[in-house]
């Protein structure tokens, strides 16, 4: 090879590298966030004075622009204590967080220099900048940094839009002038990547204009200038890395690769008095564990008061969710996405090699199964993550590990199991397995033989068709052999309307567990195991709940439906209380009765485009 070849190869070996190079990139500054899995979200300002919505307050008309920027005058921030909150935000578990530098009302948190902007330093009762303490103070803590921007200024004389029904000028009229509205973002933006170096930035407002009238490549260009490795939300007209979720729990994995699910402990982001509509900390917990098993991050919010304290209610939240992650870290971080619901009828994830798989139990119950692992005799070890004192028990057979939890001491909110593999696990769709009537029946392990009905009614497979099963249980010929399991015949008497000629169960994301549906499908009956820890969630369940109970005793159980945005086509989380004394010591089935026969919401969840 004389020496023009070797340059030539030099030369596209070296132009090859670079490509590859610049292709790895934006994945690798995605490692930090996809692996931190938990964020707090902060929104403060003025709106907290009055505890009312936060710009959107005005916006709607709710109360005059001129009362809302009255309230500049009590923003005090006189017990802001920011070491406090970035060391509250480390211990909640959190690797990072995103306070709101500026809302769409225009009260800039910083000593920004930009032209007619209204600062909290300026004109606020506080006189002072609050994002600088607190990225700093954040920063002590070894987080990460975010910083949330609206792009839309509803109070600035450059910007078109004033309130829902009124615009300052048209932009065709005055295209200088929403020139200068730009160079004033732009400024800004310019500022916060010059004094907080962040990490982050998390666009909010861009519904409003077009990805052209927003210069949304030129911003990003301005914002990569500062930091090549900033990381962007989808909020910038689709330029950015991640997409957004707002309040609705995705149903199924969304599309992007990189997601975060933003949402309130209550029904507000900013501070609202009257606002106890509290989610409890079981349920924040297990929101943080749908978003793990689908490869997510729950970006979860407080509002602090105007004096810069947080209330009472979040601050619990934020201890106990803080208690669940220490001892549960290892299933947490630097996890992804887990195995199908198929495979394993609960939430999961995996280490980055996928030699573990971790499993998220919620309720105390003496056995669960996995089926299709491909290399399920690869299994060195099973343990329960943060006990040692937990001793699990696994057999296999057939493809389907069997793991008794009977000498498990379960979480009071989510029990994790973690089964480490010789090698990256592999899985399969599970074999179809022969269930009839007569093996469950016959079979002498009542848990094993009512997990048997459960499964066969949720694919679809009713094993009571044409068996003598009668719709209320009574006069009911199944066979009165000695080898039947008279606790199990009894179980189908009693349960006898989840089962007679119910149909195919729930797909997966919507229900933690098994279930079927009665024939009009207006009836929908959850197979629940064991004991559970908090209340049993449904997600993407387009219907009113007229009413629901307990299968076989009549008892009506208490139901609740949160982050039923009125402005959003995405059904709120269903909650429903299932009380301690009437659970079946085998299994329980509720029954929801539904407005209509059964609709399900299985669309694409990405970012807000209106709060209207």
């Amino acid at each position: 090879m004389n020496y023009r070849k070797i340059s030539l190869f030099v030369f596209f070996v070296s132009a090859y590298l670079d490509i590859s190079a610049q292709d790895n990139r934006p994945m690798q500054k995605m490692d930090w966030f996809e692996d931190a899995k938990l964020g707090i979200f902060i929104h403060w300002g003025i709106y907290s004075v009055d505890g009312v919505s936060e710009s959107w307050s005005f916006f709607n008309n709710y109360m005059s622009h001129d009362n809302y920027i009255k309230q500049l005058a009590g923003f005090t921030a006189k017990e802001y204590k920011p070491k406090e909150w970035a060391k509250l935000i480390k211990e909640a578990g959190a690797k990072y967080s995103v306070i709101t530098a500026k809302h769409h009302d225009g009260i800039s948190m910083w000593n920004t220099k930009a032209d007619k902007a209204i600062t909290t330093l300026q004109d606020a009762a506080t006189k002072e900048d609050l994002i600088t303490p607190f990225v700093n103070a954040i920063r002590q803590e070894g987080l990460h940094t975010g910083l949330y921007y609206s792009l839309p200024d509803w109070s600035h004389p450059y910007y078109d839009i004033f309130t829902r029904y009124r615009k300052r000028y048209q932009m065709t009229n005055e295209p200088s002038r929403w020139n200068n509205y730009v160079k004033y973002y732009q400024q800004q933006l310019s500022e916060l990547s010059e004094q907080f170096k962040p990490d982050l930035i998390w666009f909010d407002g861009d519904w409003e204009h077009t990805a052209e009238e927003w210069k949304s490549q030129e911003t990003l260009n301005l914002l990569r200038k500062y930091n090549p490795n900033i990381i962007i939300n989808s909020r910038l007209n689709h330029h950015g890395d991640y997409e957004t979720p707002e309040q609705g729990i995705p149903v199924t994995r969304p599309d992007s690769k990189f997601w975060e699910l933003c949402y309130t402990m209550n029904d507000s982001w900013g501070y609202q008095p009257f606002d106890k509509r509290y989610k409890s900390s079981n349920m924040i917990i297990r929101t943080l564990v749908d978003c793990i098993s689908m490869g997510g991050n729950l970006l979860l919010d407080i509002g602090p008061k105007a004096d810069g304290t947080i209330p009472g209610e979040q601050l619990e939240i934020l201890k106990q969710l803080g208690r669940w992650t220490r001892k549960h870290a290892d299933a947490i971080y630097g996890t992804r996405a887990g195995i199908p619901f198929a495979n394993y009828s609960g939430k999961s994830a995996l280490s980055k090699d996928r030699k573990t798989l971790y499993l998220y139990v919620y309720e105390k119950k003496p056995e669960l199964l996995l089926k299709g692992l491909v290399n399920y005799t690869a299994i060195k070890t099973v343990s329960v993550v943060g006990d040692i004192a937990s001793k699990v028990n696994l057999k296999s057979a057939d493809g389907v590990v069997q793991l008794d939890l009977t000498k498990v001491n379960f979480d009071q909110d989510v029990t994790v199991l973690e089964l480490n593999f010789a090698e990256a696990l592999r899985w399969e769709a599970p074999k179809d397995t022969k269930v009839t009537l007569k093996s469950v029946l016959d079979n002498p392990v009542t848990d094993r033989a009512l997990l048997q009905i459960a499964s066969a009614l949720h694919v679809g497979n009713n094993i009571f068709n044409n068996s003598g099963l009668t719709v209320d249980g009574m006069d009911t010929q199944l066979g009165s052999n000695s080898e039947i399991n008279s606790t199990v015949l009894n179980w189908i008497k009693d349960h006898a309307e989840a089962l007679y000629e119910t149909g195919e169960g729930l797909p997966e994301g919507h229900y933690e567990g098994l279930s079927t549906h009665s024939k009009d499908r207006q009836t929908l009956y959850l197979f629940v195991e064991g004991k559970p820890t908090g209340p049993i969630a449904l997600k993407g369940i387009k219907n009113g709940v007229a009413r629901v109970r307990l299968v076989g005793q009549g008892s009506m159980i208490n139901h609740e439906v949160f982050n039923k945005l009125y402005w959003s086509t995405i059904p709120g989380i269903i909650y429903i209380e299932t009380p301690a004394e009437r659970l079946d010591k085998n299994m329980t089935v509720i029954a929801i009765l539904l407005d209509a026969p059964i609709e399900l919401y299985r669309e694409k969840v990405g970012a807000i485009e209106s709060n209207l």
